[in-house]
């Protein structure tokens, strides 16, 4: 079976033969394999993933989350190489960035709006 390493770089080669960049994925790989050869593992679990994934402590959450959508990537490709592999589940880190709160307008705040913007000086031609 093929080094953790040289299977990540023949699946970055490949991805971005078929045309995706990965830039951050090609860096935050290279280090998960490093981690992996730290800690004398040969195949991905999600323990494994999830503890990786969870580096830096000091960052927001929807940072861990992309780093082990890298991670889930790489191993659902490599689970056809290391049938030990693990793919981390969807939904293992979940994050839902916060959504701004949509402010509707009244009826009589959109009157004054317009009222306002018919006074405003034209700058340079039709601007009210």
């Amino acid at each position: 079976m093929k080094p953790l390493r040289m299977a990540i770089d023949d699946y970055l080669a490949l991805r971005r033969s078929l045309g995706f960049k990965l830039r951050d994925a090609g860096v935050a790989l290279a280090d998960f394999a490093s981690f992996m050869e730290q800690k004398g593992a040969h195949s991905i679990t999600t323990q494994l993933a999830l503890a990786w994934a969870q580096q830096p402590r000091d960052v927001q959450p929807a940072h861990w989350a992309q780093r082990l959508s890298y991670v889930r990537g790489f191993a659902r490709h490599h689970l056809a190489m290391d049938p030990n592999t693990e793919v981390p589940p969807p939904g293992l880190l979940p994050f839902r960035p916060a959504r701004a709160r949509p402010y509707l307008y009244s009826a009589g705040e959109v009157q004054g709006l317009l009222e306002r913007a018919l006074q405003l000086s034209p700058s340079s031609g039709l601007r009210p």
